[in-house]
């Protein structure tokens, strides 16, 4: 990581290694409740989920997938900035580390 005004700056190679940990958490509530993240985030946000808030477990559930997919979208925007500065050849890395 990198600091830029006292703000962190992540890597590409962190950023694909995050976003791919936050695909893993968004699987389990697409699973759980069978739709995709883009779909559900777009009903959360539009109003279309407000009756599932007298529920206690589907409303927690429900920040909880939202607070993830908003992290895993900023994660992404961040990355696509990054990859169009740099470059996609300048940015591959042959040997991952781990």
């Amino acid at each position: 990581m990198n600091y830029r005004n006292g703000e962190i700056i992540m890597q590409i190679h962190e950023l694909v290694i995050e976003m791919k940990l936050l695909e893993r958490r968004l699987t389990l509530y697409e699973e759980k409740y069978g739709i995709l993240s883009e779909d559900f985030y777009k009903a959360l946000v539009s109003g279309k989920l407000e009756r599932y808030d007298a529920y206690d477990e589907t409303r927690a559930d429900f920040s909880r997938w939202k607070g993830i997919y908003e992290t895993w979208l900023r994660r992404k925007e961040t990355y696509t900035q990054q990859i169009q500065q740099q470059g996609l050849v300048a940015t591959l890395r042959i040997q991952p580390v781990y």
